[in-house]
């Protein structure tokens, strides 16, 4: 069956990135008959210079009606001064709340040839494979009341409402406990029940819902000592459950454990497993048009969309694979270059990539013909071996 995937490449560096994505999702339908089609929408700036709006009523009919989404980055320095209500970043949580995107999974793997890119020594940092399970459409960034109020003293105040239900709660928390389920059967709740009366649900839900997963072992941690212990031990863990702001907070540190935001990709996925792929570093609006950014983590975020979404753990497989041939042989992207290894650029590395996955499809052929004039012409079809 075909399936639809809709595209949003999105603002700054989105489209770059995207582009070597796209390389990879023909090259999977070229050479290994993955059958799919591709539909292209406005979001965020690039919607708000278009339409006038960030999330224009035809992204979101697109986005509804396809099996998965694939999303660049959204914002920039251009639309910094636009109203709060309708800045760049209002189409991607638009996007979040109405196909329900509760799920956000944040995978933070160490590939073992960028040990020494991480900041921490390698010994601290060696064999890191964790994944954070963020909830996405509840939480401070969507609670009503919000806004900025003046006092009586005519002195301005700025409020946000920090406001989950249990059975919020209990759909996160059941998420997580699946992946754990998955992995090592160990999850980590993060929370500040100590300080605030939501999490104190938090915890008391995630401990109740434990019940229904006794093979889960299940921790709790205070979100200020599990940013600390992500620096310090971050092995100790193996999945992460958390609030949308604590999760958006600590994916990011963990990001840069793997020695760089670039590597990491995300899923966002609801009830149906219909999700939304994209990397989680911005739009980088300092390097857009430049050519050096790192599309991996889009092109693995392709390989989540395979997994979670397609029901093509396979072909996920193949692109995990061929990532890591590439970084054996060296090649590396500005932001994780280190001394003595070859810098290339986005569409290289897209290229380079492809190229490895058109390599294993001729391998996995029993090596039959040659190689290179594989590469060149695309790969083999299948009646071809």
């Amino acid at each position: 069956m075909t399936k639809k995937i809709a595209v949003l490449p999105g603002d700054g560096i989105g489209p770059e990135i995207v582009a070597e994505a796209v390389k990879v999702l023909e090259c999977l339908k070229r050479d290994y008959g993955f059958s799919f089609e591709i539909e292209e929408g406005l979001i965020g700036g690039a919607a708000i210079d278009e339409t006038g709006g960030p999330l224009p009523e035809s992204t979101l009919k697109l986005s509804k009606d396809a099996d998965a989404i694939i999303l660049g980055a959204v914002g920039g320095y251009k639309w910094e001064s636009l109203d709060i209500s309708i800045r760049p970043e209002k189409g991607l949580l638009g996007l979040r709340s109405e196909l329900s995107l509760f799920s956000n999974l944040r995978p933070a793997i160490l590939y073992p040839q960028l040990a020494a890119a991480s900041t921490l020594k390698p010994e601290v940092v060696s064999g890191l494979d964790l994944m954070i399970v963020r909830e996405l459409t509840g939480g401070i960034y969507f609670g009503q009341p919000r806004g900025v109020r003046t006092l009586d003293n005519g002195e301005k105040q700025g409020y946000n409402t920090l406001i989950y239900k249990e059975s919020e709660i209990e759909r996160i928390g059941r998420s997580a406990f699946e992946i754990a389920q998955k992995r090592n059967r160990k999850l980590c709740s993060v929370d500040k029940a100590n300080v605030l009366e939501c999490t104190e649900l938090w915890r008391e839900t995630m401990t109740e819902l434990s019940k229904e997963y006794p093979d889960v072992e299940l921790s709790h941690m205070y979100v200020d000592n599990a940013a600390m212990q992500l620096v310090r031990a971050p092995k100790q863990f193996d999945v992460m459950v958390t609030t949308n702001m604590f999760g958006d907070i600590l994916s990011d540190c963990a990001a840069m454990l793997t020695g760089s935001i670039g590597m990491l990709p995300s899923a966002s996925l609801n009830a149906q497993n219909q999700g939304m792929y994209e990397p989680i570093h911005g739009s980088a609006p300092d390097i857009a048009g430049k050519g050096i950014a790192n599309p991996i983590a889009t092109i693995l975020s392709v390989s989540m969309m395979l997994r979670y979404s397609l029901d093509e753990p396979g072909l996920a497989d193949n692109i995990d694979k061929a990532v890591n041939d590439v970084l054996d042989k060296n090649l590396r992207t500005a932001d994780i270059y280190t001394e003595g290894s070859k810098k290339v650029a986005t569409e290289e590395m897209g290229d380079a990539i492809v190229a490895a996955m058109k390599k294993n499809m001729w391998d996995s052929a029993g090596g039959i013909g040659n190689p290179e004039e594989c590469a060149r012409s695309g790969g083999m079809s299948n009646d071809e071996y």
